[in-house]
């Protein structure tokens, strides 16, 4: 199993529908606050379910969502059938969009199941699609120095504040046992420290910098680029 063919499916990563449910609510929050106006063109890539994609859309002129699973897709296209300014892609379909026709790029929680190759080319793709004054968001991106206990406070103060905390604290037991856990354990995850980020960035033609991370978790990282 790849980690594709984990997110094809349904998978215990949200402890209860509440987690999935704030979870998405506040990613779109923090993506709707980078949008620069009204009538920009954003690519949230590696989307995965957006269930509040529809505050985003409602900030820009369109919106791209992309996820590499063909099941999360369906219910993509199915939740956002009648949100005319809302367009679902495969990866593959990225590279039709118009060369700078994009005003925003936002990657969160992607990274981590990128090769480092995977992320040059997909560096040199969205700096392609970018327009003049466009930003890339790489966001939720793990430094070397992320504890696995880490993760856990994060979790367990986002459902404390929530309202899930005894989810939370039986969807950690269930994790331990998951097929997540075997993958992540046989897969790994990818790394990166700041200072390897920036240079991968700049190697792109890149100019970045460190930025507050997206969603609830301020351990991992976030970085903001724009063509240098």
């Amino acid at each position: 199993m790849s980690w594709r063919d984990y997110w094809n499916a349904d998978s215990p990563i949200y402890v209860s529908d509440r987690h999935k449910t704030l979870h998405y609510a506040l990613i779109a929050r923090d993506v709707a606050a980078l949008v620069p106006g009204p009538g920009a063109t954003v690519l949230d890539h590696g989307c995965g379910e957006a269930l509040s994609a529809g505050r985003v859309a409602a900030a820009c002129g369109r919106l791209y969502l992309c996820d590499g699973a063909p099941l999360v897709r369906d219910r993509l296209s199915r939740r956002f059938a009648d949100e005319p300014t809302i367009v679902v892609l495969a990866p593959e379909e990225v590279d039709g969009l118009p060369d700078g026709s994009v005003d925003l790029v936002v990657v969160n929680s992607l990274l981590q199941y990128l090769s480092f190759e995977e992320l040059d080319a997909l560096l040199g793709l969205w700096r392609l699609k970018l327009s003049a004054r466009g930003t890339l968001v790489l966001a939720d991106v793990l430094p070397p120095d992320l504890s696995p206990l880490d993760d856990v406070r994060a979790l367990l103060a986002f459902a404390w504040q929530g309202g899930f905390l005894r989810a939370a604290l039986a969807g950690l037991v269930r994790t331990a046992f998951s097929d997540y856990r075997k993958l992540r354990t046989e897969l790994g995850l990818t790394h990166h420290s700041e200072a390897e980020m920036l240079d991968a960035l700049r190697a792109r033609g890149f100019a970045a910098e460190r930025r507050p991370n997206l969603g609830h978790n301020p351990k991992r990282m976030a970085f903001a680029a724009r063509k240098a």
